[in-house]
C-alpha cells in the first residue's frame, strides 16, 4: 500500500465530507493523531482494520481510500440490450424479449417513440433511454422489412435516428467502440430514408464526434467539413434545419481541428458556424441539429477553455446571448457551465467555480455524473481547500464522483 496515496485520498475525501480530522477520528473510533499521521504520510504502514473503520466512516469502500478506483458510471447501467441491439447483423435481433407483440408499428407511433427517446437523451434521462433505444431500433427493423415505399423509407429515418441516439449514449458512458459501429449504422440507414440528404449528414455529424473520441481527429475533421461543404445553405436559404446541421457538423471540425493543434483553424470553423447562426431566427433543439446564436456562442466559450485561454473564455462568456427566442437543451447548457468552471478553477476563482458547477449540477442533474470534466474541476478544488468548505461543498463532491459511494 502506498502510504503517500493513501494520505491524500484520505485528506481529500475528509475535506469533500466536510470533516474536521477530530470529527473523523471519532466516527471512525481511531485517535486523532493516526489520522494526522496517515494524511501527513508519517505512518509506515495502516492496519487493514484501520483502513476499514476509516472507510466505513467516510461512506466509501476501501478500494477508493486506496486509490484503487472503480470504472466510472458506464458500469453502473446494463447496457447488453443496447449493445445486442446495434452489434446485431440479422434484421430483427431477439424479437421474442426486446420488443412488443405487435408485428409492425404505425410509423407515427414509431416516430414518437423516436422523438422521446430523444428527449430522454438530450434531458440526460440515461435509464429512460437505455431501456427504449433497444426496443426502437427493433421496431423501426420491422417497418423497413414489412413495409414499402414511403413507410419504409420512414422506417429507415427512425432508424437511422436511433442508431444516432445509441451512439450518443454509448460515447457518453465511454463505450467509443459501440458508438463508432452505431454511428457507422446510423450512416448506412440514412441512405435509405425519406430525406437523406439532412439524414445522411445528420448520422455523419455522430460519426465525426466518435471519431474525436477514438484519437481519430484528422478523420474526425475530414468527415465533418466534407458533410458541411455538401450540406452548407446558400445566402437566402432559410431552412433551419439545414443551417443547424451545417452548424453542428463545423462544431465537430472545429473541435477535432482543436485537437489536432490548429486553434486558428477551429477558430474560423467556429466563426463560420456563428455567421449562419446569426442568419437563423433563434436557437433550435430537434433530432437533427442543436444551433443558433446562443449555441454558437457557447461554443466560442468552450472552444477558448480547450484552447487553454480561460481568461479570453471567461471574456466571451459575458458577451453571450441571454435568449434567443428558442430552445437550448438542459445538458448543452450543463456543458458550458462545466467549461466555464474549469476557467474558473484554472484562474483560481474557486467560489465561481463551484458556483458554475451547482448550476451544472441542477440543470443536468444526471448527465453531468458522466462528465469526466466536471470530476477533475471537482477534484481540483478538493485537492486545494485549506479549510472546511461547508455542506453544498461536500454534495457537490459526491455528485462529481469525488466520492465514489459503494
Amino acid at each position: 500500500m502506498a502510504e503517500t496515496q493513501i494520505g491524500d485520498n484520505l485528506a481529500r475525501l475528509r475535506v469533500a465530507r466536510d470533516l474536521s480530522q477530530e470529527q473523523l477520528a471519532e466516527a471512525a473510533g481511531v485517535g486523532v493523531d493516526t489520522v494526522a499521521r496517515i494524511e501527513q504520510g508519517k505512518r509506515k504502514q495502516s492496519r487493514p482494520a484501520t483502513v476499514r473503520k476509516l472507510a466505513d466512516a467516510l461512506g466509501v469502500t476501501v478500494d477508493a481510500l486506496l486509490g484503487q478506483l472503480p470504472a466510472p458510471h458506464s458500469l453502473d447501467v446494463d447496457v447488453v440490450p443496447l449493445r445486442r441491439a446495434i452489434n446485431a447483423d440479422a434484421l430483427i435481433p431477439g424479437l421474442d424479449d426486446l420488443a412488443d407483440t405487435r408485428e409492425v408499428l404505425p410509423l407515427p407511433e414509431l416516430a414518437d417513440s423516436a422523438h422521446q427517446a430523444w428527449r430522454a437523451y438530450v434531458d440526460g434521462r440515461h435509464a429512460e433511454l437505455l431501456h427504449a433505444l433497444p426496443l426502437v431500433l427493433v421496431d423501426a427493423r420491422r417497418v423497413v422489412r414489412d413495409t414499402r415505399d414511403d413507410d419504409r423509407a420512414g422506417g429507415y429515418r427512425v432508424l437511422s435516428t436511433a442508431y444516432r441516439l445509441s451512439a450518443g449514449i454509448a460515447g457518453r458512458m465511454g463505450l467509443d467502440d459501440l458508438a463508432y459501429t452505431a454511428a457507422r449504422r446510423a450512416v448506412e440507414a440514412a441512405a435509405e430514408a425519406d430525406t437523406p440528404e439532412i439524414e445522411r449528414a445528420v448520422s455523419l455529424r455522430y460519426l465525426a464526434w466518435t471519431l474525436v473520441r477514438q484519437g481519430l481527429s484528422e478523420d474526425a475533421e475530414r468527415v465533418a467539413t466534407e458533410a458541411a461543404a455538401a450540406i452548407e445553405p446558400r445566402m437566402l436559404d432559410r431552412d433551419s434545419a439545414r443551417a443547424g446541421v451545417f452548424g453542428n457538423l463545423l462544431f465537430n471540425a472545429a473541435t477535432a481541428a482543436l485537437n489536432n493543434g490548429s486553434t486558428a483553424r477551429a477558430d474560423d470553423l467556429l466563426a463560420a458556424a456563428h455567421a449562419a447562426a446569426i442568419r437563423s431566427s433563434g436557437d433550435i433543439a430537434t433530432e437533427a441539429a442543436i444551433f443558433g446564436p446562443r449555441v454558437a456562442a457557447l461554443q466560442r466559450v468552450d472552444l477558448a477553455v480547450r484552447s487553454g485561454d480561460p481568461e479570453h473564455a471567461l471574456r466571451l462568456a459575458t458577451t453571450v446571448p441571454t435568449t434567443t427566442g428558442g430552445d437550448v437543451p438542459a445538458f448543452w447548457e450543463a456543458g458550458h457551465r462545466l467549461y466555464l468552471a474549469a476557467a474558473a478553477t484554472d484562474l483560481r476563482k474557486d467560489r465561481q467555480a463551484l458556483g458554475w458547477l451547482a448550476e451544472a449540477r441542477d440543470l443536468a442533474p444526471d448527465w453531468v455524473r458522466y462528465q469526466p470534466l466536471g470530476k477533475r474541476v471537482m477534484r481540483q478544488l478538493v485537492g486545494r481547500a485549506t479549510r472546511r468548505r461547508g455542506p453544498e461543498f461536500a454534495t457537490l463532491a459526491a455528485h462529481y464522483g469525488v466520492i465514489t459511494e459503494d
